[in-house]
C-alpha cells in the first residue's frame, strides 16, 4: 500500500496541464493574429498601420 502514498507523478501532471494550458493560450493568440493580419475580420491591420503613421507626424 506504499504506493498510494508515493506524489511523485503529482507534480508532472501539474506541469503537463499547465504546458497544455500554455499551448492553448498560444494557439488561440496566433490564430486571432492570423485573421488580424488576413483582413478577414471587421479589424483592419492596413488601416490601423495607417492611423498610427498620421498620429505620429502630428505629434
Amino acid at each position: 500500500m506504499e504506493f498510494l502514498k508515493d506524489e511523485g507523478g503529482q507534480g508532472a501532471a501539474e506541469y503537463i496541464l499547465l504546458f497544455g494550458g500554455v499551448i492553448v493560450i498560444a494557439i488561440a493568440a496566433l490564430y486571432i493574429y492570423y485573421t488580424y493580419m488576413r483582413g478577414t475580420t471587421q479589424l483592419n491591420a492596413a488601416e490601423d498601420v495607417e492611423t498610427v503613421r498620421a498620429s505620429a507626424k502630428i505629434g
